[in-house]
């Protein structure tokens, strides 16, 4: 075992790595930044060396064997080792280099996250931003990513949380025809008996609309013609006059500003705790995210 662990290249131990984690081996060979077949291939010459088989392949899926599972265990701590000790050397030069890996909600970063990206590429064009966007909360140290985006407060206690967006709002919104046709609804309760566009959530409920003024909070299981899973379908629909929409102030505004939304309820639907940019407060910071942080908080102080 000596032998062969002096033979395997650092390569080929980040190439099982990546295919355990991400269970596919075109998905990890994008992430390594190499071809499918390179890794391929690298995996099965470790294999050959070793003796053992480290991954059951199907046509549909990827999975360690009992084998694969023991080597990872003992290998991948090291891997994050050495992946530290490069890391840490990054701080020295004079800009960061490599990836950085950031996990959002759909929701959070749509008209938010972009211009901050745009000026940390104008400023660190060797660091690469990998973002992935996905519905549910993860565990963003357990999956492997440098930091995550949310709304403020889901965000757990034990880590670093830096603003993006101070204050966001959910608000309802109709198009002129719908509200010509049906009339305008004058208090929460009042939508029981319209036509509402609802949300379905990643967890597969429907998202609940809440309301509150001087103390009273309000939530409705509103009904209506459709139930759709992304606030850009809802859009659509709200535009379109099918009913009346809930979503956020920000997905509005080009709506409300040229006057195909109308606003309604406003005073029912007060700002709450923002969107904002996470990661782990007892680890070692990346240079890439810890020159990303900079530039949101100097863009957000302007």
């Amino acid at each position: 075992m000596r032998k062969i662990g002096q033979k395997a290249g650092l390569v080929e131990l980040n190439a099982v790595a990546a295919v355990a984690a991400a269970r596919n081996f075109r998905v990890a060979a994008r992430e390594l930044g190499m071809s499918a077949s390179a890794l391929s291939h690298a995996i099965a010459t470790l294999e050959m060396r070793m003796g053992v088989k480290l991954f059951n392949r199907t046509t549909r899926s990827v999975s360690l064997t009992e084998a694969g599972e023991e080597f990872l265990s003992r290998v991948g701590p090291a891997l994050r080792e050495i992946s530290d000790a490069m890391e840490a050397v990054n701080q020295f030069r004079a800009t960061p280099i490599g990836t950085l890996r950031i996990n959002t909600a759909e929701g959070a970063a749509r008209g938010l996250l972009m211009p901050f990206l745009l000026e940390f590429h104008r400023r660190y064009p060797d660091v690469h931003v990998d973002i992935v966007t996905e519905g549910k909360m993860i565990d963003i140290v357990a999956d492997g990513f440098d930091a995550g985006i949310r709304i403020a407060e889901t965000v757990p206690q034990d880590m670093v949380a830096v603003m993006l967006k101070a204050e966001e709002r959910l608000i309802v919104t109709a198009a002129p025809s719908y509200i010509e046709r049906r009339g305008r609804p004058e208090s929460p309760q009042d939508l029981l008996a319209h036509d509402c566009v609802r949300l379905r959530l990643p967890s597969g409920t429907v998202y609940r609309w809440e309301f509150e003024r001087h103390g009273q909070e309000i939530r409705l299981d509103v009904q209506g013609p459709m139930t759709l899973q992304s606030a850009e379908l809802m859009l659509e629909a709200v535009l379109g006059g099918a009913g009346i929409g809930y979503m956020t102030e920000r997905t509005a505004a080009p709506g409300l500003a040229d006057g195909r939304l109308i606003h309604l309820l406003e005073d029912w639907t007060p700002p709450f705790p923002g969107i904002c940019l996470y990661y782990p407060r007892h680890r070692h910071v990346p240079a890439g995210l810890k020159a990303f942080v900079g530039v949101i908080r100097e863009m957000t102080k302007a």
